[in-house]
């Protein structure tokens, strides 16, 4: 797994997806759906602020990848000057959050702005990815996983990386930090804690 050992990374500009681009994406995502509704899984901040309306709610884990502050951030949670980091799925171990069914009414349309939120730069990677859901039915739920052959990917960074991410980056959303506690109070409320996140938050967050 790539570390970065120093603050600020050397990172090139974000370039943007053009809504063509945005459209292409989602389409191609859309043409290997299961029949039937769609679902969503939220692992970060979909939890707390989620997106679409949803009507079905189920908890839910994904077996194959794993929560992680892998992602470096240039707007959202910080700057090119100053990057944050945001949570992505990675290979490996499983992850708890939530499956949202999503409405058949105006799908189309709350997929585009799912799209213009967690694909801005095709960071991540949309994958139907396969979940199990209280009471042990298994659905196929979309998700957005890292691509770690991407400059943006952080991958496992030193305390003293995460300790200034922490103290100092701030982007059009908000800090870093404030996104991790509020991922972490979430997870917490809903009786799923992430120990190594929360566990990275006190270390490095104070």
């Amino acid at each position: 797994m790539t570390t970065h050992a120093a603050y600020p990374p050397e990172l090139s500009p974000p370039v943007k997806l053009t809504p063509g681009q945005l459209q292409a994406s989602l389409a191609a995502t859309m043409a290997t759906r299961d029949a039937g509704p769609v679902w969503l899984f939220a692992y970060g901040s979909l939890i707390w602020r989620p997106e679409c309306p949803a009507v079905e709610v189920q908890r839910a884990r994904v077996h194959g990848y794993h929560r992680g502050l892998y992602l470096w951030s240039q707007l959202h949670r910080g700057t090119p000057e100053c990057p944050g980091l945001v949570l992505g799925l990675d290979r490996g171990g499983s992850c708890a959050g939530f499956a949202y069914r999503l409405p058949d009414e105006g799908l189309d349309e709350h997929l585009e702005a799912l799209w213009q939120r967690e694909m801005p730069d095709a960071a991540y990677r949309p994958t139907w990815l396969h979940c199990r859901v209280d009471g042990g039915q298994r659905i196929r739920a979309l998700g957005f996983v890292l691509q770690r052959e991407l400059p943006c990917y952080a991958g496992t960074l030193p305390d003293s990386v995460l300790s200034q991410v922490f103290a100092d980056a701030h982007g059009q959303f908000g800090s870093t930090r404030d996104y991790v506690q509020q991922t972490v109070n979430a997870l917490r409320a809903h009786a799923m804690p992430d120990r190594k996140l929360e566990s990275a938050l006190a270390r490095c967050g104070c």
